[in-house]
């Protein structure tokens, strides 16, 4: 769980308009993979994270697999 004092770092450095390029968040001291969107409902990818990179590729392996196995 994390603390109070965490919680609020995150939100700092989420809200802070130096880490968004357009629709892209990019901060490589914030260890979430996804955060909430800063404009609108529902969430994107941290892609200072190479964890980000490799959960896209994943998911699209997936759908290209799925189409040779329908």
């Amino acid at each position: 769980m994390k603390s109070k004092i965490e919680k609020e770092l995150l939100d700092t450095m989420h809200k802070n308009p130096a880490n968004w390029r357009g629709v892209f968040y990019f901060n490589r001291k914030d260890p979430r993979l996804t955060v909430p969107k800063i404009t609108a409902t529902g969430w994107t990818f941290n892609f200072a994270s190479p964890w980000s990179y490799a959960l896209i590729v994943a998911i699209i392996l997936i759908i290209i697999a799925s189409q040779y196995f329908v």
